[in-house]
């Protein structure tokens, strides 16, 4: 079961949310639940995207730097300590 939020909107904004809500089959409550749904997904998708092409563009950095991950998603092995220099 979903948070109970309260908003405020504008008289006219109301009726016209209301409007549109009924022409769904929706709930005022409903409506505005997944137009909130939507944009967050929305969102979502779009961070995910820039990160996949990040990754992309720079894949040949990642694997010289750390190595091809064998198993992801597993905890790699224990980072080794730099050796320490010898004073």
């Amino acid at each position: 079961m979903g948070k109970q939020t309260n908003i405020r909107l504008d008289e006219a904004v109301k009726a016209a949310a209301e409007e549109r809500a009924k022409r769904r089959g929706l709930s005022l409550q409903g409506y505005v639940a997944d137009l909130i749904e939507a944009d967050v997904n929305q969102s979502r998708a779009a961070f995910m995207a820039g990160a996949a092409a990040f990754l992309a563009a720079y894949t040949e950095e990642f694997e010289a730097e750390v190595g091809e991950d064998r198993y992801p998603g597993l905890p790699g092995k224990p980072a080794q300590a730099a050796p320490k220099d010898a004073a």
